[in-house]
């Protein structure tokens, strides 16, 4: 961070030293124009002895160019130096211009997602902006808005640090740090920055007073709260009892400060499951529905500091009293203003409230009770889309949501309410987060993928998500960037979504036909990653794929599919081979060049050979009517008079495999390799291969 506030300042100052250098040599004063000659000059011969590296800024991807060079003893020429310098700035100032376009749209979109509260886009799209154009103030002091929003206040006063490097009158980023600080109650910094906005600008005096105004308010408040703490615990022996706070906290109507320190208070009492069924004997759960001031705060949709507090104490509160105790969870949830906000607090916006909830609830979600407690007592239809959003949470947050929601999905009625708001509210968020995999928590990613493959087993969502073409498209634009970003959260992200594409490829409908060619095309670019995971999937999609598109089967043949499927059986591994094997059947059965390309990678046909000695029938199935496609190409059948293939199919077809296929492909191949090569049909005679051919063709017939 520090090297690159570093080469942020030096870039700033050569642009500076070259501007003014040029105004310099244009200028009509003599003496003005002599002294920046004379730097000219000295530059230049710097250059040349090596005395100064290369000058270079991350800001938008700038070299100041220092050619050319000049030797000692060289006269310099003013004229062409002058020309270049004007030359480089004119293309510094064009591509600059471009990129300030390109920063002011997506300033726009991130504006047009924080009109709409959608903050975690905004910041996405106001990070994109910085990108293009890493000086511009607005960026920084509007994503430090949108931090401020979701209560990142550590990274809302570091972009209002760099706005005020860009421009150090800038006020809004003195309002905005302010903000943040108070929030982390730091109240003498939050002070500072006010104070700043008045020395800026004298006229913004009524604005500094409100906002000292609201910072001694704050500061008033906290010291109110420790005295209302201290005045809880004021006369206690050694600590009171269970049943003496809920007396305290039930007793005389209070204010909210006084019931957050009691709660808090209460919370870190409860020590065992009989502290539990005191505070549920002693009408412990009645807190919300007797005391007004604590319903009213806990409700709030915009929660003020003392707010949030009080719900964050409550939420720890409950965590002490349910966890391991069934009963508690039980009467908990059916408290109507439980119920009703805890998909509220989780779509809060607020870290530590955020946080509590999910912890409260993973105390449900971690065991088939609490499950079903859930299920029973909540409204579940948003909770998925409500639990993805956490993806783009970059702390533990994102990994607490995806763990309830892989707890949630083993319930079927949890899955039936996913149905509802499946493609109009959760396939745009999902698709969202798959194309922004970059910029997203990529371990939560991964665990969402998985979530959504494995609810795709139900036919509803997974006919819902193989027509939507934005989600495919997500999808596809995830493999591409993997080269891009080849870590170990994006290695599972591609993982994953290779095994949602073939759940999705269950279904067939028009989009998956359009799109055929741009996903075997994909696959078929990992079927050389180092991954076998990776490889074994991308080989399952290609096998799923290529059947609905005759287009997808002809480019994948002439990408050269055969050869690297024909590897992969060399190499071994079941699941890859069985879907190898697929893939072959496939691009064999119609496509001509695939054949002789088989032929051509497998001379003497070993590998397939080797396959039909298999135990797993799907493979000596699929090997047979390989094997029965390549006798078509000139010479494959020769090859194999002195193998004993012959035998090998006769086996099979006279066998008694529980499917079918497998007998009807080895007698087809026989019948082949035999018509192809007649030699073969002395080894078939010997071996009392006629009659065992017509006994099992006639049980194929029956059957």
């Amino acid at each position: 961070e520090q090297e690159e506030e570093d080469d942020f300042q030096r870039f700033l100052r050569r642009v500076d030293e070259i501007s003014n250098l040029v105004q310099g040599l244009s200028s009509t004063d003599p003496a003005v124009k002599e002294k920046a000659l004379a730097e000219t000059e000295k530059r230049l011969q710097d250059q040349g002895t090596g005395k100064e590296e290369e000058s270079k800024s991350v800001v938008n991807r700038t070299v100041i160019n220092t050619q050319p060079s000049v030797r000692d003893g060289e006269a310099v020429d003013t004229g062409n130096f002058l020309a270049f310098l004007e030359k480089d700035a004119a293309e510094r100032a064009k591509r600059r211009k471009r990129n300030e376009q390109l920063a002011n749209a997506l300033k726009e979109k991130g504006n047009d997602a924080f009109r709409k509260g959608d903050y975690g886009v905004a910041i996405q799209r106001y990070t994109e902006g910085l990108t293009k154009l890493k000086d511009k103030q607005e960026l920084y002091t509007n994503r430090a808005q949108a931090y401020l929003r979701i209560h990142e206040y550590e990274k809302a006063i570091g972009d209002c640090e760099w706005a005020l490097k860009c421009n150090a009158k800038c006020i809004k980023a003195y309002f905005l740090m302010g903000r943040a600080h108070l929030a982390l109650q730091h109240y003498s910094e939050s002070r500072q920055c006010y104070q700043k906005i008045l020395e800026i600008d004298p006229q913004k005096e009524s604005l500094f007073k409100d906002c000292m105004k609201e910072v001694n308010l704050e500061e008033k408040r906290m010291r109110d709260e420790e005295r209302a703490v201290k005045e809880v615990e004021a006369g206690k022996p050694a600590a009171l009892s269970i049943k003496e706070l809920l007396q305290r906290i039930l007793g005389p109507d209070q204010n909210i400060l006084y019931y957050t320190g009691g709660i808090r208070l209460l919370a870190g009492a409860v020590r065992d499951c009989t502290d539990q069924t005191l505070f549920r004997t002693n009408n412990g759960f009645s807190i919300l529905r007797d005391k007004e001031v604590v319903r009213r705060g806990f409700c709030a949709e915009r929660k003020t500091p003392a707010e949030v507090d009080l719900t964050v104490s409550l939420l720890l509160l409950w965590q002490a009293v349910c966890t391991g105790n069934e009963e508690n969870q039980r009467v908990l949830l059916t408290q109507p203003d439980v119920g009703a906000q805890l998909p509220k607090l989780l779509s809060s916006g607020v870290l530590q409230i955020q946080k509590e909830t999910l912890a409260l609830i993973s105390l449900y979600s971690e065991t088939e009770n609490g499950r079903k407690l859930l299920v029973k007592h909540q409204d579940l239809t948003r909770w998925l889309q409500i639990l993805m959003m956490f993806v783009s949470s970059p702390d533990a947050r994102a990994s607490s949501a995806m763990q309830i929601l892989s707890d949630l999905a083993e319930e079927e009625r949890f899955r039936t309410q996913c149905h509802v708001l499946l493609s109009t509210d959760v396939l745009p968020l999902f698709t969202q987060l798959l194309s922004s995999a970059k910029l997203v928590n990529q371990r939560a990613l991964a665990c969402c993928i998985g979530i959504l493959g494995n609810l795709c087993a139900d036919a509803v969502p997974r006919v819902q998500m193989a027509e939507s073409r934005e989600c495919w498209q997500a999808c596809l634009k995830l493999m591409d960037e993997h080269l891009d970003a080849s870590t170990a959260e994006y290695q599972e992200c591609l993982f994953a979504v290779l095994g949602l594409m073939m759940n999705l490829l269950l279904e067939s409908n028009v989009v998956i036909q359009c799109m055929a060619v741009d996903i075997s095309g994909r696959c078929m670019s990992l079927l050389r990653d180092k991954d076998g995971r990776i490889v074994t999937r991308a080989t399952g999609v290609l096998s799923r794929i290529l059947p609905a598109s005759s287009l997808a089967v002809e480019a994948a043949v002439k990408g050269g599919v055969v050869k690297k499927l024909v590897k992969l059986l060399k190499a071994g591994g079941e699941i890859t081979s069985s879907y190898a094997l697929q893939t072959l059947s496939i691009c064999t059965r119609s496509d001509s060049q695939a054949r002789e390309d088989l032929v051509k990678s497998d001379k003497t046909l070993s590998v397939l050979l080797k396959l039909l000695d298999s135990e797993n029938e799907m493979i000596v199935g699929n090997a047979a009517f390989c094997l029965g496609q390549c006798l078509a190409v000139p010479g494959a059948a020769t090859s194999l008079l002195n193998s004993n293939v012959v035998m090998v199919l006769l086996r099979h077809a006279g066998g008694d495999a529980s499917r079918a296929a497998v007998q009807e492909n080895a007698a087809v191949a026989l019948g082949k390799l035999c018509v192809a090569e007649p030699r073969h049909m002395l080894q078939l005679r010997k071996l009392n291969g006629f009659a065992i051919l017509n006994s099992s063709m006639k049980y194929l017939h029956s059957s």
